[in-house]
């Protein structure tokens, strides 16, 4: 039986382990200050401090660039690009990215005419020199693509191109000599869906990854990079009884360590019925399964924000769109999403989409699905929500919220920042993959953490609580376009199990005719740690160097105090004790002073 005091301070130690808190705060003004407005259109480390900053358009005409600092607000304006296009062109997005290979970050911005509707979409790059940018040379692609490109790394040489359509074909151009070169990209012909979400993601688990492209007539195809040649495998539909798709999204929704693709679509032109679908493959069609249909609020359904048939002039596209992160640190990526109220139109907010365990038929196939979150009072305090993505505030490995609201009489975006209170015993890793180009010879001698890079793919494989085998993957940077807003790195969520990740495989992308995979595996990784890649030489996977820095978290605080606690508490026992026997001692020699010696007569 335990001492009651072993039992208080277990139990302490149990409160302490399984504490949850979900809650948000609003922290916008000491991100921002007085400068919460604009567009937030991309994240990247722009001066290579290891603090990801934000990229925002005002104006549709201007490019600010926050740079995160350590004194409040925490995000300041130092990069200021003006008039970046000419007056009768507006910004649609913005894509950070080292286009030359110099180990700096560029900036490549696209931009449509205000005055037509016509779709003609124009490339800038700006190039990055000492953390900044250099407005006096930008090289025009001197291409009109249909829609905004793909940022890629088509030919494996870890320096991102630029894919898109121009006229009726695929185009791939590149910048690594700051001279564009564009030639055709694909063997066949591909008539892409505007807006598309087209993505560069490794589809069938080999560590390299491969082409999906959306097509017209809500169709779908994948080009598997075999030995580093994309090839064309058999095309998808969307649900038949679709009306209106979404962006697709690709997450390892389920965790069996390959990416899933997720579909959020509506049923009818009024997005009144919406879903969200997960694609399993099933002979020559897609087959379709749904993970949410249930969007019924008390008295109210809600249901995705259709998008315009005709965008207004000037406007930037908001196609319906799922932001992907692992909120709560199960392992299981959950999603953020602008739904709107389908009786009460003006009605328009951000919810929080929670990946469970599945709990219908319809989605057993799946074994996970989407909760609402309809209860979540700091989303829910922001009104005509139009854009919710995650993003990393505090550097902590915690994914908080960034909201984007309109204002009557506004024209620009209102940003909110929610940060994330989540405590409780879960851990993660995140990982950042870099070039590799400069490795220990950097220019300006500072080393790149985060030089945004498309391609790389992260897998884990661990052991969980109840000793299960547990694992995960995710690619890096695998859509650029209509802001979707992905991170320049990967926080994958190990639950509650402390335990070290047995392996961490991390592949990049295959040149033309490269036969070998470029892939490397650590162990023994340490949780709640920061992982920085680095795969240099390119083609000598077993040279690739990892730079671990771990991020202590609050639960490490906690378990420390509690357990200096137990120590203080045990040696003011072991005191008290000493000191009572201390006492016995002293009256047990006193008592032994008083006797009589007989053998003294």
């Amino acid at each position: 039986m335990f001492p009651s005091w072993m039992m208080f301070w277990t139990l302490i130690l149990c409160f302490v382990g399984r504490r949850v808190t979900f809650a948000l705060q609003d922290v916008t003004s000491d991100l921002f200050g007085s400068q919460n407005y604009g567009t937030v259109a991309a994240f990247g480390d722009f001066n290579s401090d290891k603090q990801t900053d934000i990229f925002i358009i005002r104006k549709q005409s201007e490019l600010l660039i926050f740079l995160a600092d350590l004194k409040a607000p925490y995000f300041k304006p130092k990069v200021h690009l003006k008039e970046v296009f000419p007056s009768e062109f507006s910004i649609s997005s913005v894509v950070p990215g080292d286009f030359d290979g110099d180990s700096q970050m560029d900036v490549l911005l696209t931009g449509h005419p205000k005055a037509s509707s016509a779709l003609q979409t124009t490339v800038f790059v700006f190039w990055g020199h000492n953390q900044t940018l250099n407005q006096s040379e930008r090289v025009n692609l001197n291409r009109t693509f249909k829609d905004e490109p793909l940022v890629m790394d088509f030919d494996g040489d870890m320096i991102p191109d630029i894919f898109g359509t121009v006229d009726d074909s695929s185009e791939v151009c590149y910048l690594s000599t700051r001279k564009p070169k564009c030639e055709k990209a694909l063997s066949s012909s591909v008539n892409m869906r505007i807006p598309h979400s087209n993505a560069f993601i490794d589809l069938n688990k080999d560590f390299t990854a491969d082409l999906f492209l959306t097509t017209e007539s809500n169709g779908f195809e994948t080009w598997i990079n075999k030995d580093g040649n994309f090839t064309r495998t058999p095309p998808g539909k969307a649900p038949n009884n679709s009306k209106k798709v979404g962006q697709s999204a690709f997450v390892d929704f389920d965790g069996d360590g390959s990416q899933d693709h997720l579909l959020p679509v509506c049923m009818d032109d009024a997005c009144q019925k919406s879903a969200i679908y997960l694609a399993k493959p099933g002979g020559a069609e897609l087959h379709w399964v749904p993970v949410l249909t249930d969007f019924q609020r008390k008295d109210s359904v809600w249901g995705f924000v259709p998008p315009p048939d005709s965008p207004a002039v000037g406007e930037l596209h908001s196609p319906i769109t799922l932001h992907l992160g692992d909120y709560n640190l199960d392992g299981f990526p959950d999603a953020l999403v602008i739904l709107c109220n389908t009786s009460a139109s003006a009605q328009q907010q951000a919810f929080l989409l929670e990946n469970v365990p599945c709990n219908n038929v319809s989605c057993r196939e799946a074994g996970r699905m989407f909760r609402v979150h309809w209860e979540q009072s700091d989303l829910s305090a922001i009104p005509r929500a139009v854009l919710a993505t995650f993003f990393d505030i505090y550097e902590d490995g915690i994914l908080d919220m960034i909201v984007l609201s309109k204002v009557e009489g506004n024209e620009e975006l209102v940003i909110h920042a929610l940060k994330n209170n989540f405590e409780a015993d879960a851990y993660f890793v995140k990982v950042i993959v870099l070039s590799g180009l400069c490795s220990n010879d950097c220019p300006e001698n500072v080393k790149p953490f985060g030089v945004n890079q498309p391609g790389p793919y992260v897998m884990y494989t661990s052991v969980d609580s109840n000793g299960y085998l547990k694992n995960a993957s995710a690619g890096q940077l695998s859509q650029s376009a209509h802001l979707s807003l992905q991170l320049p790195y990967t926080v994958l969520g190990l639950g509650r199990s402390a335990n070290f990740l047995d392996h961490l495989y991390v592949g990049i992308p295959r040149p033309p005719g490269g036969k070998n995979i470029r892939k490397q595996e650590w162990t023994a990784i340490i949780p709640n740690s920061q992982l920085i890649v680095i795969p240099y030489p390119q083609n000598d996977p077993r040279s690739w160097s990892a730079k671990l820095y771990l991020t202590p978290s609050n639960i490490v605080l906690l378990t420390a105090i509690a357990l200096i606690g137990v120590c203080v508490f045990i040696l003011v026992i072991i005191g008290i004790l000493h000191w009572q026997e201390k006492k016995a001692d002293d009256r047990e020699k006193r008592q032994e002073a008083h006797r009589f010696h007989f053998d003294a007569m």
